[in-house]
């Protein structure tokens, strides 16, 4: 049936149901003419056409009375097909709306995809119809039941980072339902709430839900985007981890996952990757952006023929372009105000630092998330570094960021290693990186702290392999980082030696403490809790299979156990969790500083002791009435004292407990070399304290 059109507006932008109609908006500089396609079935079908005659600025619009939620929609753009002058247009293209908030079907992979002849070269200019190989938009109601919904609004310095796949964490959980294992509902269910609450967590950080590409290279090798940072819409959530994968319910979905969860007191964190997009460089498809206007929304090179490529992948968005930087703004107000998310990580985030070819602080991006009264009182974390010159920045994104400490990271994998010159360096990622943070008045919250992530080892892997295994990802082992600071403990992956074994677990141990006893905000990998293996593999994004899936039935129990303690400590604690930086100065009415690193010989570090190259063992004792933040309602926080021994070193070292002035009476609470604290041992002040070679004691004096 054919639909009255009427002029309608410019904003909001994209497909927008108001109960009678839509309105339907998008931004173009270039194109001569857009046409909207409506159509009644996937994939085909019969179709309308409407020519968006309309135009505010460089807006079409129209509005068509008697649309409703559910209807699919494209779009066609005609304009010059120049590539020598960045202008790609090929309206034999059916394209995605950028601004779509629900998308069915997924991208069939044709050479009708391309805008130029397949087998030519990019300068042609290709006939072939690509509608039978395009997913449709859908018009989507925003409406739903949020029952009173509140963000959990978890402080800092209070937060506990998951860092989990959609999929890959349920996908093996034989305690969900078959029918929703891998979906955003698995993770609504109350068993994956249960085990969060109980393993601690306050924020799950869910790699790429944007709806993404699966790249034609690896489905014709078998293989897919598992990771899914291909992203090809910033608005509407995938359907590839969807119960309801093929409507619009794909929203709904989503949304009561973010309900189940705040409910339960834990946030949502979004990873979003704004910097590229699935379409690629100059031989790459035509899916949305590239065909509405390319010169627009990428940043072309000198000969706009080529791309700017700062991320690896092909292209770089323009976030220079007032309307690019518009988009992605809506879109972040859309999954904060819409989709209830409580934050962001941003994938590469020093390419949207970029204005002309430098990282500048001073950035559009950064100016306008600063003065967004929306975006800039959520979680916002960045993954400091790019693959461009220069773009490695960690330490220098302004105050409001959070950072991906790379450099926490790094160190922390060589001192358990056993790599020299690491004591100071230790001290300072332990103690929330003050080098990094400091100076431009950040808190040590501003470093969020991991051993692992998504891309590279487990921590099993980490304690297992000196080298990558990424065979089963077709490239003969030539993706993936290969200088990862692993160390396998004497054997290179599986083994039945009962010493390296041990050793393994203990090193899991070490990494773990470490983590959840730095200042800073821990961040946890799904997994690594459980003691998950990807067999050396170091570059999964291509392994949507048990590779990267979590193994419930095969769970290190008591590992997991273990980090439970640690997390549970972590809570209880707030000296492991200071909102400012320690002084080093003596606490009024204690006789002691708030902090104080001691020698295995009981006496106080000197200066020449931190640039021992050959040390690798230290405590350090943290005052419990040293916390100069008060709490929420302005009270003084105390806490109990600790002293936390490190031993680094290959061998069992005898460490003698500080004067009776930092604590009379110690209680052993955690032995990484005895996880189950079998010995629950007291001791005072001055007694000797065998420590194992490679592990960690934790001591606590209560306060009186």
């Amino acid at each position: 049936m054919e639909h009255k059109m009427y002029p309608g507006n410019p904003f909001p932008l994209g497909a927008t149901w108001d109960g009678e109609g839509v309105n339907f908006a998008i931004y173009t500089e270039n194109a001569t003419e857009v046409e909207l396609y409506l159509f009644n079935g996937p994939k085909g079908g019969e179709y309308e056409k409407y020519t968006l005659t309309e135009h505010t600025g460089y807006i079409r619009h129209a509005y068509i009375p008697g649309i409703k939620p559910g209807q699919l929609y494209a779009y066609r753009v005609h304009g010059p097909f120049e590539p020598q002058n960045g202008h790609r247009f090929n309206p034999n293209k059916l394209l995605l709306d950028p601004y779509a908030k629900a998308i069915a079907g997924h991208i069939s992979w044709c050479p009708a995809l391309y805008a130029y002849e397949q087998g030519k070269d990019d300068l042609t200019y290709s006939k072939e119809d690509s509608a039978s190989c395009m997913p449709r938009c859908v018009v989507i109601d925003p409406t739903f039941a949020w029952e009173g919904d509140k963000a959990p609004k978890i402080p800092w310095h209070k937060t506990v980072i998951y860092e989990t796949h959609v999929k890959g964490f349920s996908k093996l959980n034989q305690k969900i339902p078959e029918e929703i294992r891998g979906t955003y509902a698995a993770l609504a269910h109350p068993e994956t709430i249960r085990y969060l609450q109980e393993l601690g967590i306050t924020a799950v950080e869910l790699m790429p839900v944007h709806y993404f590409a699966n790249d034609q290279h690896l489905v014709e090798k078998g293989l897919s985007n598992y990771w899914g940072y291909s992203t090809i819409n910033y608005f509407a959530p995938t359907n590839h981890y969807s119960v309801n994968g093929t409507s619009h319910g794909t929203v709904n979905e989503f949304k009561n996952m973010v309900k189940e969860l705040h409910k339960a007191g834990i946030e949502v964190i979004l990873d979003v990757v704004y910097n590229h997009t699935a379409e690629g460089n100059q031989m790459g498809p035509t899916l949305s952006y590239k065909g509405i206007d390319n010169s627009v929304y990428y940043r072309l090179a000198e000969d706009k023929r080529y791309y700017m490529d700062y991320t690896g992948t092909g292209n770089t968005l323009n976030v220079r372009l007032p309307a690019v930087l518009r988009l992605i703004m809506d879109s972040l107000r859309y999954w904060v105000q819409e989709m209830h998310v409580d934050g962001f990580r941003f994938d590469l985030a020093a390419t949207l630092a970029r204005e002309f070819h430098e990282v500048d602080r001073l950035s559009a991006f950064l100016d306008v998330i600063y003065q967004d009264p929306v975006i800039s009182q959520v979680k916002l974390i960045a993954e400091p570094w790019d693959v461009g010159e220069g773009g490695y920045q960690v330490g220098n994104f302004p105050p409001g960021w959070s950072e991906w400490n790379g450099k926490y990271r790094d160190c922390m994998r060589d001192f358990w290693r056993g790599a020299d010159s690491m004591l100071g360096e230790f001290a300072e990622r332990l103690t929330g990186s003050s080098d990094l943070y400091k100076d431009d008045s950040r808190k040590p919250t501003a470093s969020i702290n991991f051993i692992t992530a998504h891309d590279g080892f487990t921590l099993a892997d980490l304690v297992s392999y000196n080298e990558k295994h990424n065979d089963a990802n077709g490239e003969n082992n030539n993706d993936g980082e290969s200088n990862n600071r692993s160390w396998n403990c004497g054997a290179e992956g599986p083994t039945d030696n009962p010493d390296i074994i041990e050793l393994r677990h203990r090193q899991q141990r070490n990494f773990l403490t470490t983590l959840f006893l730095s200042q800073g905000v821990p961040m946890l990998v799904a997994g690594d809790e459980i003691g998950k293996t990807q067999q050396g593999n170091n570059n999964a994004y291509c392994q949507d299979n048990e590779i990267s899936w979590l193994h419930w039935d095969e769970a290190d129990t008591d590992l997991l156990e273990f980090t439970k303690k640690l997390t549970a400590l972590f809570a209880q604690h707030p000296v492991f969790r200071h909102k400012g930086w320690f002084q080093g100065q003596t606490i009024r009415g204690t006789k002691t500083e708030d902090i104080a690193w001691f020698k295995p010989q009981g006496n106080k570090m000197t200066e020449e002791d931190w640039t021992n190259g050959f040390a690798k063992s230290l405590a350090v004792y943290l005052n419990g009435k040293g916390i100069k933040s008060p709490d929420a309602e302005g009270n003084k926080v105390v806490d109990d004292n600790f002293y936390l021994v490190f031993n680094a070193y290959d061998d069992q070292l005898d460490f003698i407990l500080p004067p009776e002035r930092y604590g009379k009476q110690w209680i052993k609470i955690i032995d990484t070399a005895d996880p189950k604290n079998t010995e629950q041992a007291t001791y005072k002040a001055g007694n000797k304290i065998n420590v194992t070679g490679r592990s960690v004691v934790v001591l606590l004096n209560k306060q009186v």
